[in-house]
């Protein structure tokens, strides 16, 4: 049998803990496009995490856990766990994530680590989001914490895809946010979504970087170009894009932070592979 069902790994009965990780059950999937899909599963109550970070993730094949690195972006307040993938054909671990369906078990690492944390960054006015892809899930998280909108003025999602249909997910997510019965309020204030696509006619069309280094992206959001005295910046996305946007913020004095030394900008280097 080559059908979905017989794909996925049967779900059976089992501790929830085990070892290094929890045993989650998938709540809901969600397909976004032929390749970028969400899913929700239950929350064990002793995993804890700060909004960003990310933990290691799988299947059980063949008796041993086949993981990769996946940012929760759900809140650290939330009660169940939401991740967002990418459908790689021949990947290890996606080629069988993409078929899960509800009831079926992922394995959650106990461990959460990640750079992409408030601490790692000196305070600011404005807080930029920098993402491309599933990049923009641990700013899914990020744009759910309350204390981020205590700390800076604005917070700005910036989401870069290369066709129109791969943005949704963002879309999606910030409107849920702007709607929330007690986040709503501010974040209709202080949350600015600027979404781009590479490869196909968009209101804003184009590579980040470009974004940023014509001043298209400050125009539309009515905000002065970066600069590090009150900018923070937090970047997650493909390799290429993270090299680029890293020597432009540099280029312009931003200093890369970490937990031990806050800078003012921060970068997760987890998931260049994806």
């Amino acid at each position: 049998m080559t059908n979905a069902a017989a794909a996925r790994p049967t779900a059976v009965a089992q501790p929830k803990k085990a070892g290094a990780f929890n045993r989650e059950t998938v709540t809901g999937v969600r397909q976004y496009t032929d390749r970028l899909f969400s899913f929700t599963t239950t929350r064990d109550a002793s995993f804890r995490f700060e909004n960003g970070q990310f933990a290691m993730i799988g299947l059980e094949v063949d008796g041993r856990p086949l993981l990769r690195a996946y940012s929760m972006a759900s809140s650290n307040y939330d009660e169940h766990l939401e991740f967002y993938s990418i459908k790689v054909e021949n990947g290890p671990l996606t080629s069988r994530l993409r078929h899960i369906a509800v009831g079926d078990t992922v394995l959650v690492g106990r461990k959460p680590t990640g750079t992409l944390v408030q601490s790692s960054l000196l305070p600011g006015k404005r807080l930029y989001l920098l993402s491309t892809g599933t990049g923009i899930a641990p700013f899914a998280s990020v744009i759910r914490d309350p204390a981020v909108y205590e700390r800076y003025d604005r917070i700005v999602l910036v989401h870069g895809c290369r066709h129109v249909a791969e943005l949704q997910y963002g879309h999606d997510l910030v409107a849920a946010v702007r709607a929330d019965e007690y986040l709503g309020d501010e974040a209709r204030e202080k949350l600015v979504h600027y979404a781009t696509a590479t490869r196909e006619a968009h209101v804003n069309h184009g590579r980040i970087t470009a974004a940023i280094e014509t001043g298209r992206l400050f125009s539309a959001i009515g905000a002065p170009d970066l600069a590090p005295a009150d900018d923070r910046v937090m970047i997650c996305g493909g390799p290429d894009v993270l090299v680029d946007l890293q020597n432009l913020l540099e280029a312009r004095g931003f200093t890369e932070g970490s937990g031990g030394a806050p800078g003012s900008y921060v970068i997760e280097k987890a998931f260049a592979e994806r």
